[in-house]
């Protein structure tokens, strides 16, 4: 195994057995704080909404680019052990496949225990739809929703970019995220200015998406669920043009239920495609099933990437 790959790795083993301690600093938490900062920086200064929110976006894009670079160079002229540990702990915040069973888990066990208020609360945690007036099939449907698509953003994307890329363009990818999750809203305040950050974290996810979809129906059929129900689910064109439903999509399909319908925000509905079809009820159990997958995927995506750098090696 190449020294890259080692690293990798590591990091990947990392958050299986930590996740996210919030007691540990986090770098999104520093993205968070330099994306508000810009906003409110360029907004004071820029006339153009849109020029702004591009501005915005190189800035933050390529200013994080170019300081993971800088400080792996940095710690390089110190020690190879010190920038080795560098890039572990940088591709480490990069990755969130144990959170994101952690958080889904609590929906689950509020709805196990006939705690609706609860679940909404705990679901209302990942999720940015409303969620008061959610039944249990609707918040079955939106934690399946989200695990769908954090698969791809939170695991996938960051694992793709980091094996063709290194860890300045895995970082990379993680500042387009966080950008476009706080500036990319269809809203009045973002909808011109959140245009061009929201484009390019579409544009970073189309490849993502599609191997997350292929790895999400793979995982599934090693736990006894439906891989052609997975692919199938991807013909329809109102599931492709969206990287997130076609993330979900193939969780519908793999799982044989539907998802999809209206969701609001801030009372205002927005429509997302029918996807999958429901041939088992959206009931609580369906939320460990997908946890489960998407754990399944995660470790075919990892062993992926490192067979292929040793195939390429």
């Amino acid at each position: 195994m190449d020294p890259f790959s080692l690293r990798l790795a590591c990091a990947y083993l990392m958050d299986w057995a930590l996740g996210d301690p919030r007691w540990l600093p986090h770098p999104v938490r520093g993205l968070g704080w330099a994306i508000a900062r810009g906003e409110m920086w360029i907004r004071a200064r820029l006339w153009s909404e849109k020029l702004g929110g591009a501005f915005l976006a190189l800035l933050i894009a390529g200013g994080t680019w170019v300081l993971v670079r800088g400080l792996i160079s940095a710690a390089a002229h110190f020690s190879f052990g010190l920038a080795a540990f560098l890039e572990v702990a940088l591709l480490y915040a990069c990755f969130s496949t144990r959170d994101l069973g952690v958080e889904s888990w609590p929906v689950y066990d509020a709805l196990k225990a006939d705690n609706l208020p609860e679940a909404r609360a705990k679901v209302a945690m990942i999720v940015g739809r409303d969620t008061g007036g959610l039944d249990e099939p609707e918040i079955v449907r939106a934690t399946l929703e989200t695990i769908g698509e954090s698969a791809m953003d939170g695991i996938i994307a960051p694992l793709f970019y980091a094996a063709i890329g290194g860890v300045p363009l895995a970082c990379l990818y993680k500042a387009v995220n966080t950008l476009d999750s706080m500036v990319g809203y269809r809203s009045a305040r973002y909808l011109r200015f959140g245009s061009v950050p929201a484009a390019v974290d579409r544009w970073m996810n189309v490849i993502p998406a599609w191997i997350t979809a292929v790895l999400l129906s793979a995982g599934g059929r090693l736990l006894g669920f439906s891989f052609a129900g997975g692919l199938r689910a991807l013909r329809d064109r109102r599931v492709r043009r969206e990287n997130s439903t076609i993330a979900e999509a193939a969780m519908a399909g793999t799982l044989q239920v539907g998802l999809g319908g209206v969701n609001y925000y801030q009372g205002q509905p927005v429509e997302t495609p029918p996807m999958g079809r429901p041939l088992r009820s959206l009931d609580r159990d369906r939320i460990p099933e997908a946890i489960r997958v998407m754990y399944a995927a995660s470790a075919l995506g990892i062993c992926g990437v490192l067979a292929v750098r040793w195939i390429l090696k």
